[in-house]
């Protein structure tokens, strides 16, 4: 292939603000010593977090996706020390919150009048990052994105392509918790968890690695394995848990300069990414 036919390579970016829940992590402190083999596993299991973003009401009546997916977002930004009001953000999902659409579509089915509008109001898949925004008071680019197994793949790929087209660092917040119901037969989702990071297209005082990507053909891409017993534990948890490779890289930074970490987006390509840690 000649020079002027060959795709562009993709900018180096730069991963800051790491931050991870799940009940037996609660927390990028617990999940990176867990990781690292210097940390045991929480027990009993955390309960589910209380994002002080929202106002109290709102706090009482939120959704398990929207505390988990709040709880990591400020986490992320406050270790990254940037304003959320002016970082443009991407939230991804499998499906957004099954629990509440198995609700609707039961008392549907059996007692339409009684539908809760304030769960239905919770229902729709940018619930989560509505509530982000409209609690910091963010009025950059937001974004809600779902592909099914793959929506963690599907949206750090996005936010890269965000952060280089528009030089400008990207809030990426990853999470689903269980299903229940007869819905349970699309997602196989047992557990909370949740994974959120900036993107930015430079180096900063507060980078904590860079990394190179591309997307790579496969006729059948697998997630890259996790190596430690405590990311293993989390496997299958729910489609999040595709994230475990990454961020146990980033916790385990000397080990892991330079592994490419595969992370499939469809049934035939995959995000390949090779961290550089900085710390």
């Amino acid at each position: 292939m000649s020079e002027m036919n060959q795709a562009p390579t993709p900018p180096t970016l730069y991963i800051e603000g790491p931050a991870f829940w799940t009940p037996t992590m609660p927390g990028w402190e617990a999940a990176r010593a867990a990781f690292r083999g210097e940390g045991t596993l929480t027990d009993p299991p955390a309960k589910r977090p209380s994002p002080q973003v929202l106002a109290p009401a709102e706090r009482r009546r939120a959704p398990d996706t929207v505390a988990l997916a709040l709880e990591v977002a400020a986490a992320a930004m406050a270790s990254s020390g940037r304003n959320a009001a002016d970082v443009p953000c991407l939230f991804t999902s499998a499906h957004g919150d099954l629990s509440i659409n198995d609700y609707m579509c039961s008392t549907l089915a059996t007692d339409p009048k009684m539908l809760s509008p304030t769960k239905f109001h919770n229902s729709v898949h940018n619930a989560a990052v509505g509530y982000w925004t409209i609690g910091t008071g963010c009025m950059a680019a937001s974004n809600a994105v779902s592909a099914f197994e793959h929506s963690f793949a599907a949206g750090l790929f996005e936010a890269a392509v965000q952060c280089a087209a528009d030089h400008e660092p990207v809030l990426l917040v990853g999470y689903d918790t269980p299903t229940m119901g007869p819905l349970t037969s699309v997602t196989d989702s047992r557990g909370l968890l949740a994974v959120a990071l900036v993107v930015a297209p430079e180096r900063t005082e507060r980078t904590v690695a860079s990394f190179e990507w591309s997307l790579e053909g496969d006729a059948a891409p697998k997630p890259t394995a996790p190596r430690s017993a405590a990311a293993r534990t989390l496997v299958g948890i729910n489609p999040m848990a595709d994230a475990l490779s990454l961020f146990e890289a980033l916790a385990q930074a000397e080990g892991s300069e330079g592994v490419p970490i595969e992370l499939p987006v469809s049934s035939a390509l995959a995000l390949r990414l090779r961290l550089s840690p900085t710390a």
